[in-house]
């Protein structure tokens, strides 16, 4: 986006006049403007036309009165370049292009909106193929169907790549009214980033709800991203499609490991931007935020008036991530003389029916568990619907309660319903007034919590260390090179990475080499050609005499005998066994065109891609998140020594990792894959047992 087009950008956001350009749907568009409120011109474009209701219509775009700040456009695709041509010329501020036609049905719509791009110049161009645009902060709807939402002062703002999704959260019923919402339709010159960028801009937009299936822009929407968190705007995402971005075939596991999904989950949690799988909980969390406020981490402290709902709350926070955190021996002992002698001391706390209704027998129980140490609270409480009212100020009196205790605690509150319609609309505007977020349904609303910690915890950790949360995108190699395994690790070993001792020999002289270095040995033959030893049956291991080794050689030979295998004459590298192997790991990066250098940690050898253990975070890293990343891992109780087994450093371990990280900022775009696998950790340090390392070709 150009700063031309940023400014365009904010013309549309917030116009003055709005002309709406086309038939029926540009008529039914200028409708529901006027019913939203907008005070500015609403003129009409058509020849066929006098009046757009009670609103002037003109001939052509040169007819009106001045350039407008925004326009909607409903034509046939044919005409569309042409009359955003119009818009361009005569200083319009933005476009929102309802027509469809253009790419999406193939070679020919591609020509047309190639075309419309080139005829938009400066233009704010949102579409073509999109819904629209509302804005709920001035009513001036650039949409053609009706809708759901109303008029707010502040509110979360949508942005979509499916317009059907925008239309269905409009309807909701969960309390929560948007600023903004914007279809992106087929992003020929704006895209997501674009949009997040300039409503970033907007003092009204509180917080935004995306539905994404790619970006475009992976460094525009890190900056976005970051003025976010700068902003304590939070940033929810439904991110769907599990395609890998990258075409191109990698050699590496690392590649098999770190999928574009992987990787943009990779760049959430570096952003603190929220992910959820589901357009309710996208809802949910929305609210939770935008109401009572980000947890800064998962300990919730909950609440219920039934042993069921204690049940649900700690089988769906197992799952979800929620730390129910057991009350502390003094908070025990106040809960202890407070509650009825039918009530355990837990969290959950079921209080007991004894105490319903009861607010200020029920404020110091909830006050000593929710400033025991937790970040967030929450009551479960399914109101009777309104005609059964006898009993409602009840069930007030328990919320009263709560909300006094969590305010006074400063942490956010939650009351949510076990049955997402046991939460009517009264209730739900009881609990906004005293900023606290009504929440529909146990299962959402515990995942919305789990979830709204991670932008908490990451908004923490940026505003105590400015700096910290990066992205470095290096380019890419044009042309690689795919080095043998000595070569790899000799690379290897210049950069602190510590490598088995061993000696690259030919097949007359292994046995020798084998005597120098002690046994045991293993033996593998070493080409460029070869990046996956062992499924060519090119590695022995376990070696134990120089007769073994010569065995293991001529075996080798016949093995790779009449393949395609470059085998140059010294091609046996000889190695001696590392001693006392904890676990095998494999550390593996790999230069996405989009997200930069990688890093994928995972359970190592031969069964990486069987077990699925990995983790992936993008770099540059600190140690601390490598460490998380470790400690992730199902491998990771090897590593602290299991069962009575040996541990392996941790400490070396980091350090060899971390080495890996200098390594590749050192090569930045000349690296463009690297695994080693295994990684062998044992109790005095670890050793890169096997490497594979492709590098830009002018490197070595």
């Amino acid at each position: 986006m150009t700063p031309a087009q940023a400014a365009s950008l904010q013309r549309l956001l917030a116009p003055r006049h709005i002309a709406f350009i086309g038939g029926d749907e540009a008529l039914f568009a200028a409708r529901q403007c006027q019913a939203g409120g907008f005070t500015g011109h609403i003129w009409g474009v058509n020849p066929k036309r006098n009046s757009l209701d009670n609103h002037p219509c003109f001939a052509t775009v040169a007819d009106l009165p001045e350039a407008p700040d925004a326009a909607f456009l409903a034509v046939p695709a044919m005409a569309v370049a042409d009359v955003v041509r119009q818009l361009s010329d005569c200083g319009a501020g933005g476009v929102v292009c309802y027509s469809a036609g253009f790419r999406e049905l193939g070679t020919e719509g591609a020509v047309l909106e190639q075309a419309l791009v080139e005829a938009a110049g400066d233009l704010a161009l949102v579409g073509p193929n999109v819904f629209g645009m509302l804005n709920y902060v001035q009513g001036a709807h650039l949409w053609p169907y009706s809708h759901g939402g109303q008029s707010v002062t502040r509110g979360p703002a949508i942005i979509s790549q499916s317009g059907m999704l925008s239309g269905y959260l409009l309807t909701n019923r969960r309390s929560v009214n948007f600023s903004y919402v914007i279809g992106a339709g087929n992003q020929s010159v704006l895209g997501v980033e674009d949009y997040l960028e300039a409503l970033l801009e907007r003092a009204e937009v509180t917080a935004f709800g995306i539905y994404l299936e790619s970006l475009r822009d992976i460094p525009q929407f890190v900056t976005a991203a970051l003025r976010a968190l700068d902003r304590n705007i939070p940033l929810v995402v439904l991110k769907v499609g599990r395609s890998d971005i990258a075409a191109r075939t990698t050699l590496t596991h690392t590649g098999s490991l770190s999928g574009s999904d992987i990787l943009y989950q990779a760049l959430f949690d570096r952003l603190g931007v929220i992910r959820v799988s589901t357009p309710s909980l996208m809802l949910e969390t929305l609210n939770l935020l935008t109401i009572a406020g980000a947890p800064k981490g998962r300990r919730l402290a909950a609440f219920t008036c039934s042993g069921g709902d204690v049940a649900m709350l700690a089988d769906r926070g197992v799952e979800c991530g929620i730390e129910f955190q057991a009350p502390s021996s003094s908070a025990s002992a106040v809960l202890k003389d407070l509650l009825p002698q039918i009530a355990t001391v837990s969290n959950p706390l079921d209080y007991t029916t004894p105490l319903w209704g009861h607010e200020e027998r029920l404020k110091p129980i909830f006050s000593a568990l929710v400033e025991d140490g937790y970040d967030a609270a929450l009551l479960v409480q399914d109101y009777p619907p309104p005609h059964l009212d006898e009993d409602r100020h009840l069930y007030q009196a328990d919320a009263s309660a709560f909300i006094r205790a969590t305010q006074q605690a400063d942490i956010p509150g939650a009351v949510c319903s076990s049955l997402p319609e046991n939460l009517d609309a009264d209730i739900q505007a009881f609990l906004i007034a005293r900023q606290t977020a009504p929440l529909q349904g146990i299962s959402e609303a515990v995942q919305a919590l789990a979830a709204a910690a991670t932008f908490g915890r990451q908004r923490a950790k940026h505003l105590a260390q400015p700096g910290s949360i990066s992205l470095e995108i290096t380019g890419h190699p044009a042309s690689t090179v795919t080095l043998d395994e000595w070569q790899g690790k000799k690379l290897l070993a210049k950069a602190g990475i510590e490598v088995p001792a061993g000696e690259l020999t030919d097949a007359e002289g292994a046995t020798d080499a084998a005597d120098r270095l002690g046994y045991p040995v293993a033996v593998k033959l070493v080409s460029s050609d070869l990046p996956h030893k062992t499924e060519a049956g090119a590695v022995r291991l376990q070696l134990e005499s120089a007769a073994a080794v010569a065995e293991a050689v001529t075996s080798i030979q016949h093995t790779v005998q009449g393949t395609p295998v470059a085998v140059p004459a010294r091609c046996f590298l000889v190695e001696r066994m590392v001693s006392n192997p904890v676990a095998e790991l494999l550390v593996g990066v790999r230069n996405n065109d989009q997200f930069g250098h990688t890093l994928t940690l995972a359970s190592g050898g031969t069964l990486v891609e069987l077990v699925s253990d990995s983790a992936t975070v993008l770099l540059p890293a600190a140690r601390e998140e490598i460490a998380a990343a470790v400690n992730s891992l199902r491998v990771a109780a090897l590593i602290r020594g299991y069962r009575n087994r040996p541990a392996a450093n941790l400490d070396r371990l980091l350090d060899t990792v971390c080495a890996v990280i200098s390594f590749t900022s050192e090569l930045g775009p000349r690296l463009d894959e690297l695994d080693i696998n295994p990684l062998i950790a044992h109790p005095d340090g670890c050793s890169a047992a096997d490497v594979l390392l492709r590098l830009d070709e002018n490197t070595l």
